[in-house]
């Protein structure tokens, strides 16, 4: 079914006079709107939130990486993992743990990923963002329902 045209969606996202975007966001001291992420794409990891976008921005500054991606995957103790989707840069190599400990020294243990997986690429959609939907489609298959 054409998602513009369905019902349900449409109910959803107009609500009470409001477009409610999936958009989560954050207003500094001076009243500027930041947005930080989707909500779809939230990691709720223990009774936290994690926003991947966050975790991508600290990852992408790091001199070995090209590209992050990051997701939730199932945990069968906190609900959902942090895991990071890595493309390092052209005759790069990094250890898995050395990227966990550069997260976790600027956004501590809890936005930290618990795995790295290192890719050649990330999938893409249409209009060139990353396709998080296929990434996490692997990790969530068989489960009875995806968190976050």
């Amino acid at each position: 079914m054409d998602t513009y045209l369905d019902a349900s969606r449409n109910a959803e996202t107009l609500r009470e006079g409001w477009v409610h975007t999936g958009d989560v966001g954050r207003l500094d001291e001076d009243g500027f709107l930041f947005i930080v992420d989707r909500k779809r794409d939230l990691i709720v990891s223990g009774g936290f939130n994690v926003f991947p976008r966050q975790v991508e921005d600290v990852l992408s500054t790091h001199a070995s990486v090209a590209q992050a991606a990051v997701i939730g995957v199932p945990h069968e103790k906190w609900g959902e993992a942090v895991l990071a989707v890595i493309v390092t840069r052209a005759g790069v190599t990094i250890g898995e743990q050395e990227l966990i400990d550069y997260v976790k020294a600027e956004l501590g243990s809890v936005c930290a990923p618990k795995t790295v997986v290192f890719v050649d690429e990330v999938p893409l959609s249409a209009t060139g963002k990353v396709d998080k939907k296929s990434l996490r489609e692997p990790y969530w298959q068989g489960q009875s329902r995806q968190v976050g």
